[in-house]
């Protein structure tokens, strides 16, 4: 798309993501994402000729947006447990803040429309986390398990805590994500 697009890409993307939300991938049609959207069908294959084209392209900005978040404000110097910290903060504010695109991009991992490419565009945004988890193992700090199993472990906290937040099970509290998070380091250091 060109620049001069963007508002209609994020009309595109809230579309989808509200639409997936709603009705699963399964379901989701390019006349309703363009419905949903505001425009026209034939504008919506201007810029995607499938739906295929734009569930990826669609991934590829939400899953940029989830992993420039993810490690914002970290501090090299300091010490691991507190980075663990802070991105799991991040994520659970992003899962918090952006709940339909979280589940578009849960939906869209697990689907048959997750192929090869966007297996390797998730792999090269989250490389700076993954260095981070394995940096952690080689310092004996984290368990000496596969990497994905711990970044799958740590997400889980994330993602279980965020919904018991969103469907005030548990007071968004700092004492709640202080015991939250320790329940997550908890499993995962060495």
């Amino acid at each position: 798309m060109k620049l001069k697009d963007d508002e209609k890409f994020n009309a595109i993307a809230r579309a989808t993501f509200a639409l997936v939300e709603q009705t699963g991938l399964d379901g989701l049609t390019m006349a309703a994402i363009a419905r949903e959207a505001g425009l026209a069908t034939g504008t919506l294959y201007v810029y995607f000729k499938s739906k295929e084209e734009l569930l990826a392209t669609v991934y590829e900005q939400a899953k940029t947006q989830t992993a420039c978040g993810l490690l914002q404000g970290d501090d090299p110097t300091a010490p691991m447990r507190s980075r663990f910290r802070r991105c799991w903060q991040n994520w659970l504010e992003h899962r918090l803040k952006y709940p339909a695109q979280v589940v578009f991009l849960d939906r869209y991992y697990n689907s048959p429309w997750f192929s090869e490419a966007s297996r390797d565009v998730s792999t090269r945004l989250i490389r700076d986390w993954v260095a981070l988890v394995e940096d952690a193992k080689a310092q004996q700090i984290l368990k000496n398990v596969p990497t994905p199993l711990l970044l799958h472990s740590f997400g889980a906290s994330v993602r279980e805590t965020a919904n018991l937040l969103a469907n005030g099970t548990l007071p968004h509290t700092e004492a709640t994500l202080e015991m939250a998070f320790g329940l997550c380091w908890d499993g995962i250091k060495a």
